[in-house]
């Protein structure tokens, strides 16, 4: 279940209706899968090929489509990062710069954990929300924000996109952000 840090006061928010709410009052959307729903056999292999990609998009095909119905998606894809991802350093260097999108950012996680870095209203600030198996979330276009692995360092997650070209970070500067 995903958890919240505010990172000016270091509060935490966990409990899914906790974390609804304030997502909500952020126009943070976020939803839950069944992540039981995967395969045993994908659970925790972060290697996949393009045939248990789309056993996962087969598998969350129901979730999918509703939310894309929902919310106007056209194209979904299966992400998975873990050490053994070529290139990953290069790859967090280039997620963990603050950016916006012209659309959503969604992220599904199927298995493993991630962690977005949100700038939020005024009295907030930034917040991280770190998240689980069976977390869904969607940054709003124009929001800044970023993504990055926990210390685990693994994660699966069914990308959607309104573009074809998906999402095209535009990264900025924000002197109010401190890592």
């Amino acid at each position: 279940m995903a958890e919240i840090r505010i990172r000016s006061t270091n509060e935490r928010i966990s409990g899914e209706e906790n974390v609804r709410a304030f997502l909500d009052n952020q126009e943070v959307l976020y939803e839950h899968w069944d992540a039981s729903k995967l395969p045993a056999e994908l659970h925790n292999k972060f290697v996949l090929s393009d045939e248990e990609k789309q056993t996962i998009l087969s598998t969350f095909d129901s979730e999918i489509r509703d939310l894309a119905a929902r919310r106007g998606y056209q194209i979904w894809d299966v992400i998975s990062l873990s050490d053994a991802t070529p290139n990953i350093e290069e790859l967090l260097k280039k997620f963990e710069q603050i950016h916006t999108h012209t659309e959503d950012e969604i992220r599904g996680i199927v298995s493993g954990r991630g962690i977005f870095i949100i700038k939020g209203d005024e009295e907030t600030g930034y917040f991280d929300v770190e998240l689980e198996a069976g977390d869904v979330i969607s940054v709003p276009e124009n929001r800044a924000h970023f993504f990055t692995l926990m210390d685990n360092r693994e994660i699966i997650a069914v990308r959607l996109f309104i573009e074809k070209d998906g999402w095209i970070a535009t990264n900025i500067e924000d002197p109010s952000f401190t890592k």
